[in-house]
């Protein structure tokens, strides 16, 4: 994947939440597919082998590395997407490297060192997902150990900070602060609208606000807008509450691919 086109033209990283099964992600990529030819804009496929973080013990977490893999390379030679997923331990990266066009970083794990050292030494671009707990500036740091272990392909993704319990706001004030870095800025439009453990042992979330939380990125020069994204979100397996219904992607990217 050209890393230039990440900060010359928008890009958009798209699919559901957690690899549920082969029929869903296939699904999804038919979909995003039509809208990239359709719209002529830059889409990457994401869907997460492993939600580490879940609320519950009890909460499903994936299909895990080896199975995820297959199925990440499965859409890529399929549809001829791009594909991201988030890896959350620093053996993970060589293994994800070999499928993925771009590592992503979660928010929670975005000072890990050793995880983001081992993450830039495949070579691959990494997306570093903005703590809950940091300010846009304090992100130089955790992009300056990817710079410093050899790798300058970095996108760093606002995605909202802890306002009391269960609950986050978004300061779009960080995007210019990380646009400063010299490193392409993504919006995460659908974490962002998280309730974090709000909703009795999971995480909640009001997607009604998506829309606007991307309309506000790009007023503020985002370079990329993350998005995920389920057919019938009110009954994924993993954050339904705050992911856009499949059938809404398309007006969205038209909307924020529009120069105006």
């Amino acid at each position: 994947m050209d890393f230039n086109l990440l900060q010359t033209k928008p890009f958009f990283i798209v699919g559901p939440c957690v690899m549920e099964n082969r029929e869903l992600l296939f699904l999804v990529a038919e979909k995003l597919v039509a809208i990239r030819e359709k719209l002529d804009v830059n889409i990457i496929f994401k869907s997460s082998f492993d939600k580490a973080n879940r609320t519950s013990i009890k909460s499903y977490r994936g299909p895990g590395i080896e199975k995820g893999m297959e199925l990440l390379q499965a859409v890529k030679e399929n549809f001829g997407l791009p594909v991201t997923t988030d890896i959350h331990e620093p053996f993970q990266a060589a293994v994800a490297a070999e499928v993925v066009d771009i590592l992503q970083i979660p928010a929670f794990l975005c000072r890990q060192t050793d995880l983001l050292v081992a993450a830039a030494q495949t070579g691959k671009i990494v997306n570093i997902k903005k703590a809950q707990f940091l300010s846009g500036q304090d992100m130089f740091y955790p992009a300056q150990k990817v710079v410093e272990a050899g790798n300058n392909q970095i996108i760093l993704t606002e995605r909202g900070n802890s306002f009391g319990y269960n609950n986050l706001v978004v300061d779009f004030r960080n995007i210019d602060d990380m646009k400063a870095f010299g490193h392409p800025v993504c919006m995460d439009c659908t974490h962002s609208v998280q309730r974090p453990g709000g909703a009795g042992g999971k995480t909640g979330g009001d997607r009604k606000f998506v829309p606007s939380m991307a309309r506000a990125a790009k007023a503020f020069g985002a370079n990329g807008y993350f998005m995920e994204a389920h057919p019938d979100p009110d009954n994924a397996l993993s954050d339904g509450p705050n992911m856009l219904y499949l059938e809404d992607v398309e007006n969205l990217i038209s909307e924020l691919a529009d120069g105006k």
